[in-house]
């Protein structure tokens, strides 16, 4: 939108398009995956603690188990004996989960978290790029803010179906948003073009 605001040139406009989808997707799954690393450094050295504790202070750790479910509602008796049986199925995830809310069979993949966000960057750019670059010179911008205004719409709605939220306030945040990035870099488009 940006170059737009500045030039008519379609070979400009897709230059600039493809190199801000790329460094976009690439920038994306790098912020992504540095965040999801974090999480999982952090997760395993909770991980690990947590079993030093239990091979160094087995008692404590089934008391604390125990006085966990019994903030939970469970009488004494029966919180001990559910800490007593989770400990012997499974110490490390009992614990991990009702200490710590981490399920150690299902650490976060950094990999997986950048890939997915990569390609989700990439899947959202590729409506705009493709409308402002086939689109004729005297319409390709409203087209593109059209098209991105209803895909914006679309994607809201379909969030808040999926977490059963309200859908208008959704549409409204997706479409407002999109529409205010739009406008702001077409205005700085526009007015480094003519100052350039």
């Amino acid at each position: 939108m940006g170059v737009a605001g500045a030039t008519t040139d379609r070979t400009a406009i897709l230059i600039a398009g493809v190199a801000g989808l790329v460094a976009g997707a690439l920038s994306m799954a790098t912020g992504e995956y540095v965040s999801v690393s974090t999480q999982r450094d952090s997760e395993l050295a909770l991980l690990e603690k947590e079993r030093r504790e239990l091979r160094d202070d087995p008692v404590d750790e089934l008391e604390e188990l125990a006085g966990i479910y019994m903030g939970k509602g469970l009488t004494e008796e029966l919180a001990l004996e559910v800490a007593q049986q989770l400990t012997a199925h499974d110490a490390l995830g009992a614990h991990a989960e009702a200490e710590l809310g981490i399920d150690p069979d299902d650490i976060s993949s950094p990999w997986a978290a950048a890939l997915a966000s990569m390609v989700a960057f990439t899947l959202g750019a590729l409506l705009p790029l493709l409308t402002i670059t086939l689109a004729s010179a005297d319409v390709r911008v409203l087209v593109t803010v059209v098209s991105v205004a209803l895909a914006l719409a679309l994607t809201g709605w379909a969030s808040a179906r999926l977490s059963e939220g309200p859908p208008g306030r959704a549409v409204l945040r997706n479409v407002g948003g999109g529409l205010l990035a739009m406008g702001v870099t077409f205005a700085i488009g526009n007015l480094v073009g003519t100052q350039v």
